[in-house]
């Protein structure tokens, strides 16, 4: 079992940048595939970000050019930072772990970030 933690969001002015960490407890992170989601107020939630067990990223369009993902096998911690923010990335933002062409998958509980003058 994984459980995962995410840190780091809070309030920034647009244009502003964000670090969020997802440290997970358990074993076994190096072979899951790590995502980040979010979810806008009346909005669904969407993929935001991913990289692979094997460090291949892909990017919302949105985002490309301003966040990236990343990861630190040895320390069980995903990373996603974020730069040139927008209102419109006001969101709870959500760590996800899953191991391909299987059900597993889990998430954090999330963290609130505010794009606000």
């Amino acid at each position: 079992q994984v459980q995962l933690v995410e840190s780091g969001g809070g309030l920034v002015q647009p244009g502003g940048s964000l670090r969020l960490s997802c440290a997970a407890s358990g074993s076994g992170f190096g072979i899951y595939d790590m995502a980040w989601y979010r979810q806008a107020p009346g909005k669904q939630r969407e993929l935001v970000a991913s990289i692979t067990s094997s460090g291949t990223t892909n990017y919302e369009d949105s985002v490309k050019g301003r966040f990236t993902i990343s990861r630190d096998n040895a320390k069980k911690t995903g990373y996603l930072q974020m730069s040139s923010l927008k209102f419109e990335d006001t969101a709870v933002y959500y760590c996800n772990l899953a191991r391909l062409f299987t059900a597993i998958s889990y998430w954090g509980r999330g963290t609130q970030v505010t794009v606000s003058s």
